[in-house]
């Protein structure tokens, strides 16, 4: 028996994209199991036990070297929530990438997932993107059928908007608990669109208008995916805004990865940061994340948002 948490309690989640070795065919070695053993330990002692995978990440590795970690770990299932995601197919030879979430692939990515993570149940388990060709009630009939089996606890979305989100629920009998996002101090469409509003650079804003507030309201978690902005703003770099990052972080008594998860976390819409680094020492960075509550104060928070943007509010 897996466990029951809810994935929306969760203050930061550890995403798995980094763990299994080379993004090609090539089966995982010995080291990259220790590897991803040493994040998994390094993640749990920060405090995190939600884990995200996909069934695409490093072509199915980073489930499969997660699979043996479970293998070796008695007891550990029980303590952590796994999410996983489906509805993307990799290239395939002259075949290029695609969205696929008709009914049968939904139901065979799920199998797969579980065979790889060595599990019998996923906790959460996400679309990873629209498919445009895949009608919502078959999508919804593919997901019945897995959480009457007891295959699947929880079903959420990822790079969707609200109108989409609402689209699919209507024809859910669950309700749909997370929407993952990449959201970080880099990547601010999505609280730069609800200030552009009534500006002619809200036509340059690619973030879904509204769905912050369809999120929230309808208690959908929202994940934020690069939430570490990949390493650009906490790796010692001389911009403007990597510095104002360290110096926050010493005022605050923290570390720089810390200060970009607060930055996050501090929005009323309860961001919840997806951390992917897979070096131990940078997932242990962020454990204030988990640990306290976002110390910055508002003056702090817009300060953070400016200097990253580089040009005055409107």
């Amino acid at each position: 028996m897996a466990s029951q948490t809810d994935v929306r309690t969760s203050r930061v989640l550890y995403g798995c994209m980094g763990l299994g070795g080379t993004w090609d065919t090539r089966p995982y070695a010995a080291e990259d199991i220790a590897g991803a053993e040493a994040a998994v330990d390094a993640a749990l002692e920060a405090g995190i036990t939600v884990f995200d995978h996909a069934d695409i990440y490093r072509h199915g590795k980073s489930e499969a070297v997660f699979g043996e970690v479970l293998a070796r770990a008695p007891g550990l299932r029980e303590r952590i929530v796994l999410q996983t995601k489906c509805g993307i197919r990799l290239a395939d030879g002259a075949r290029p990438g695609l969205y696929d979430l008709r009914g049968p692939s939904i139901v065979q990515r799920v199998e797969e997932s579980l065979t790889r993570l060595r599990t019998d149940v996923i906790d959460v388990l996400l679309l990873h993107r629209p498919d445009p060709l895949t009608g919502p009630e078959e999508i919804a009939k593919a997901l019945a059928s897995l959480h009457g089996q007891g295959l699947v606890r929880r079903f959420g979305v990822s790079n969707m908007s609200a109108a989409q989100i609402a689209h699919l629920q209507t024809h859910l009998d669950v309700p749909l608990v997370a929407n993952q996002l990449e959201m970080s101090l880099e990547r601010r469409d999505w609280v730069e669109g609800g200030v552009l509003v009534n500006t002619p650079a809200a036509a340059g804003s690619g973030f879904p208008h509204g769905t912050l507030e369809y999120c929230t309201t309808n208690g959908i978690q929202l994940q934020a995916w690069g939430a570490l902005a990949r390493g650009r703003y906490t790796g010692g770099g001389d911009s403007p805004t990597a510095q104002l990052v360290t110096a926050l972080a010493a005022r605050k008594r923290t570390t720089p990865e810390t200060i970009l998860l607060w930055w996050l976390q501090r929005h009323p819409a309860a961001i919840t940061p997806v951390i992917g680094t897979s070096r131990p020492a940078r997932i242990l960075a962020c454990r204030d994340a988990v640990t306290r509550e976002p110390e910055l104060t508002h003056e702090e928070w817009y300060d953070l948002w400016i200097t990253a943007r580089g040009i005055p509010l409107p």
